[in-house]
């Protein structure tokens, strides 16, 4: 499968997610931001949506593009980001219409239909994104991260979308640092059962083993664990 530009977007999109590994959960949370939960029940319903998402890829010879293994950080890391992003449009006074988010919704379509994919298949193999969250009315979850995404990279581009590599580059530590911004201050925990957040790379990680016998030599020394605004 060809992959278009718009994998590059969602590829990225998964390291935009920034929270704190510090604090204690609530019972029956993955994860706390801003005070309120993410529960388990919520990330395990999520995961069997998106394992089931692969076991219908796979029928069809299409292979995910992100590490096998790690699902539960994976669509966890979706689940953060998308609340870091509500967070980050209330900050920066952006107002999602359902027409912005309806086109959001019709480039992902249309680049499935590039691929001879369903949207399903496209954003599942490409960006690990159970299906059920990008599908709805005006697109799901991740068409309104898309286009909280776009609105505020179109503001930083002097009000012109963003079309280039070069004005990538140009709004691109800006984006970066209100995300930083917006995670920081929704003080996100997360259930060591389900992994940590790396502010290096802005992704779900899994957790080291207890059973090493040294917890600090056994961490990657590029794991970062608070965040860098």
């Amino acid at each position: 499968m060809r992959v278009p530009r718009k994998a590059a977007v969602l590829t990225a999109a998964a390291a935009c997610v920034a929270v704190s590994a510090c604090g204690s959960v609530q019972m029956g949370a993955a994860a706390i931001t801003g005070g309120s939960r993410i529960t388990s029940a919520t990330l395990s319903n999520e995961v069997a949506n998106l394992n089931a998402a692969y076991k219908t890829d796979r029928a069809r010879q299409v292979s995910p593009q992100r590490p096998v293994g790690q699902e539960t950080q994976q669509v966890l890391t979706w689940l953060i980001l998308f609340r870091i992003y509500d967070k980050l449009a209330i900050q920066q006074h952006i107002y999602i219409t359902p027409a912005q988010q309806a086109a959001q919704q019709k480039m992902l379509q249309d680049a499935a239909d590039s691929n001879k994919v369903s949207l399903a298949e496209y954003v599942s193999v490409l960006a690990a994104v159970p299906p059920d969250l990008a599908s709805g009315q005006f697109g799901g979850q991740l068409s309104r991260y898309l286009a909280i995404q776009s609105a505020l990279g179109s503001r930083l581009n002097g009000g012109k979308p963003v079309t280039s590599q070069a004005e990538q580059a140009k709004v691109g530590p800006a984006l970066l640092h209100a995300q930083c911004v917006a995670s920081k201050s929704l003080g996100i925990t997360v259930n060591p059962q389900f992994g940590r957040f790396d502010y290096s790379t802005y992704s779900v990680v899994p957790a080291p083993s207890t059973l090493a016998a040294n917890a600090r030599a056994a961490k990657p020394a590029s794991v970062k664990l608070t965040p860098p605004c």
